[in-house]
Order: structure tokens, then C-alpha cells, then sequence
């Protein structure tokens, strides 16, 4: 779930600096590429997976 949210990040990053659309400084390109790079670490790390069980399915 957390590599959709980086992913919509990531694309939204691009239009606004793929289109020059002025923001102010809170949302700048630069500044949701980060945002989505955090959801990205935090998706690797693990966090937002769900639960899982502790054993082996045999």
C-alpha cells in the first residue's frame, strides 16, 4: 500500500515540475519527491505491511 502512496508521490512531483506549475513552498517538486521517498523507505523497512505470522507454514 505504502509503494502506491511513494508511487502517486513520485507522479505528482513529476507534473508539477514537468508542467512549471508554480507552488508554493510546501509543495514544491522537490519537496514531494522526498515525501514520496520517505514513503518509500518506510514501505521498505516494513512499516504498512500488515501483520504477519511469526511461524512457518509447513
Amino acid at each position: 500500500m505504502l509503494a502506491i502512496v511513494s508511487a502517486v508521490l513520485f507522479f505528482i512531483a513529476f507534473l508539477i515540475n514537468a508542467a512549471d506549475i508554480s507552488t508554493n513552498d510546501a509543495f514544491s517538486s522537490t519537496n514531494v519527491m522526498l515525501l514520496g521517498l520517505t514513503v518509500l523507505a518506510l514501505h521498505l523497512g516494513g512499516i504498512g505491511s500488515g501483520w504477519s505470522r511469526g511461524g512457518r507454514r509447513s
